[in-house]
């Protein structure tokens, strides 16, 4: 009988530790992650730490995976004059427990980038830097618009192999656009995902329009720039008889700002979606986003963890520093 009892008990036990285990178990494997993906929060947010009391615009962004880099138009450093370009970071990070998104921003110094906007200044004013990587040559380029010695503005380019370690690369540039510059106002460069179109804007027809130019698949993107002046076809179902500038293509998206009836003051920002084998009408971005102030070159971007596309862009409202400002907003495009 008591060996009996003594079974019972130690069967009693090992059934406490094997549920206590069980359950123990269960809690210990619970999964803490509310929120697979991220969001960027749709509330406009003024980039304080890039800005400064003059006007600080045309925004572009190389890469965005933590401390990506920053290069964008100012005249701070003449006081309000020759508008040249300025380097800088942004970094942000979302806790997938609580859903909360931090962002920094910041000016900083990084070695190459120094060296590539030293280069890339002109006598006037530079403005729309855009960066890129091309595969089919290995090149890093960045194409600016500035004005030239008549006043106008045209398209340069500037290339380099991409940074490693710490050997700072050479730089080739600034180059003009031959195939995209005419005597006009040229301006405001960016290639789709693909690369193999290129959208800008011009006043070649009296106002600004946005203008598209095929690249060839094999041509490497420098011998493409260097080709004779070749007319660009007119992207009429994004134009206007207004202003049109500043586009930036993402997948099926462009982004732009126009100055058309129907806005809500100056230059909005707008969208179009790429739909069978055309670009839609454009879409005003809303009060969320434009004001009775200028809205100017906007920026799409996304990341891909994180759900909804985000947008840097300029403006002009009141509450910022002064001038023209930077700032970001998460946005969502209805139907893509």
């Amino acid at each position: 009988m008591k060996k009996t009892t003594i079974n019972l008990h130690i069967v009693l036990i090992l059934s406490i530790l094997l549920l206590s285990g069980f359950f123990g178990g269960c809690k210990k494997d619970e999964n803490p992650i509310k929120f697979p993906l991220g969001i960027f929060p749709d509330t406009v947010t003024n980039l304080a730490a890039l800005n400064s009391s003059f006007d600080d615009y045309n925004v572009n962004i190389y890469t965005l995976t933590g401390g990506s880099s920053i290069v964008f138009s100012s005249n701070r450093a003449s006081s309000g004059g020759q508008f040249d370009l300025v380097q800088g970071t942004i970094d942000f990070t979302f806790d997938q427990t609580n859903g909360d998104f931090q962002m920094q921003a910041e000016i900083i110094s990084d070695p190459f980038t120094g060296k590539l906007i030293n280069k890339a200044q002109t006598p006037g004013n530079d403005f729309g830097p855009y960066r890129l990587f091309s595969s089919l040559d290995g090149f890093d380029y960045m194409v600016i618009s500035s004005v030239n010695q008549q006043g106008n503005l045209d398209l340069y380019y500037l290339k380099n192999r991409p940074v490693f370690g710490s050997v700072l690369p050479d730089i080739e540039g600034p180059t003009p656009i031959t195939l995209f510059n005419t005597s006009s106002d040229d301006a405001y460069f960016c290639f789709d995902t693909n690369m193999d179109s290129a959208y800008f804007t011009s006043d070649r027809n009296g106002n600004f329009d946005i203008f598209l130019q095929k690249r060839p698949a094999t041509m490497e993107v420098s011998k493409w720039f260097n080709l004779v002046f070749a007319p660009a076809t007119l992207v009429d179902s994004v134009s206007s008889t207004s202003n049109d500038k500043c586009p930036i293509v993402l997948k099926k998206v462009m982004v732009l700002a126009s100055d058309r009836p129907g806005g809500m003051g100056g230059y909005d920002l707008y969208y179009s979606v790429f739909k069978k084998g055309k670009w839609t009408a454009p879409v005003n971005f809303g009060p969320g986003i434009n004001t009775s102030s200028d809205e100017y070159r906007p920026v799409i971007g996304f990341h891909q963890d994180f759900k909804n596309y985000f947008l840097m862009f300029s403006s002009s409202r009141p509450g910022g520093k002064g001038g023209f400002d930077l700032y970001f907003t998460g946005i969502e495009i209805p139907g893509i």
